[in-house]
């Protein structure tokens, strides 16, 4: 009855001295793996610029003649902070034609979860009635 209470007493010790090795293995298996989920979220926000960056905004004209594009650009990245942001501007008619197309480079810088506005004026096309605005790219 002894041999048997000794041995039950001896594989518990057992049980719980590997079982304690585990879960400090574990730990660190997951930090590793947090560590890896955070370098892959941070090439994925590299990658693809345009993808987090979002811009809206309005647009009038003034005395001069000159379209006057208010605009916002929101970072929805959760690591990376864009700068150098480039948008692509397309002029259209009333009717939904496209006059013309240019390219604004907005030298911000825009923080993850951050927002800036800007603004710019053109000598748009004759007939332009509303400009659609769409970021291409940024560097980081």
């Amino acid at each position: 009855m002894k041999s048997r209470n000794i041995l039950i007493l001896f594989l518990s010790m057992a049980f719980m001295a590997t079982s304690c090795d585990d879960s400090k293995e574990y730990e660190i298996k997951s930090t590793d793996k947090y560590e890896k989920g955070k370098v892959s979220l941070s090439d994925v926000e590299k990658e693809k610029p345009a993808r987090f960056l979002t811009v809206s905004g309005n647009n009038k004209r003034n005395i001069l003649g000159q379209t006057v594009i208010n605009g916002k650009l929101i970072n929805s990245a959760k690591i990376i902070t864009y700068k150098d942001i480039d948008v692509k501007l397309s002029f259209y008619s009333k009717t939904g034609a496209l006059l013309e197309e240019d390219h604004e480079v907005i030298y911000e810088s825009v923080q993850p979860g951050g927002s800036k506005t800007f603004k710019s004026k053109y000598f748009a096309p004759k007939g332009t009635d509303s400009v659609a605005m769409v970021v291409i790219a940024a560097k980081y």
